[in-house]
């Protein structure tokens, strides 16, 4: 009879939480091998990332609407990095689990080494930085017309698009304590050195 308890404990944990792993942990594994497609339908479910800092040449800012497979609408700001160095990167996203209770399925990287991204862009419902510095600050300029930091490609052709929007943009930034609430990152290329996913009991978000 326990047994069987046990087996009906793992068959939710797996409904609830596999989808959530396999899919946070293919977004990880793409990132690194730097695969992951410009455009996709988000699955909605928010996720943190946080970095001690991040360092950035051609820096970009615009208003976006992301959707769901379910055709959802979500209202982000992107935030686009032409090249970016992070350091002390962390992600994390917490499922509750019937039966088993919170989960948290955690991504670091780094370990001390600098994290390296191309045409890195997070999509994002709020962000808070502790420090923000700005080389070559533009703010007011029009989405359609950002040059000094990238616009995603799959962006620019997207009905929810407005290049006469506002936007901003640096030639360079250094950004610390950064905390995200993101529902999509995407990279050209992103080397994560150290890269560790795990799965543990509660709740050990990022922040």
């Amino acid at each position: 009879m326990s047994h069987r308890a046990g087996r009906t404990r793992w068959r939710r944990f797996a409904v609830v939480l596999v989808p959530s792993v396999a899919a946070f942990a293919s977004v990880g594994i793409a990132m690194a091998q730097g695969v992951l497609a410009a455009s996709f339908f988000i699955s909605g479910q928010h996720f943190q990332v946080a970095a001690d800092s991040l360092t950035a040449r051609g820096f970009s800012l615009y208003g976006m609407v992301d959707v769901t497979r379910k055709h959802e609408l979500v209202p982000v700001v992107v935030s686009g990095f032409r090249h970016a160095t992070l350091i002390g990167l962390c992600q994390s996203v917490v499922v509750d689990v019937p039966v088993l209770g919170t989960q948290t399925l955690r991504l670091t990287g780094g370990g001390g080494r600098p994290v390296e991204a191309s045409n890195l862009f997070i999509d994002a419902t709020s962000e808070s930085v502790g420090q923000a510095n700005f080389d070559g600050l533009d703010i007011g300029v029009a989405q359609g017309a950002v040059t000094k930091g990238p616009v995603r490609s799959g962006d620019r052709n997207s009905r929810f698009f407005d290049p006469d929007g506002v936007a901003q943009q640096a030639v360079s930034t250094t950004l610390n304590d950064v905390r995200v609430s993101a529902v999509a990152v995407s990279a050209g290329t992103f080397n994560i050195p150290g890269l560790r996913v795990r799965v543990e009991q509660g709740n050990h978000s990022c922040f």
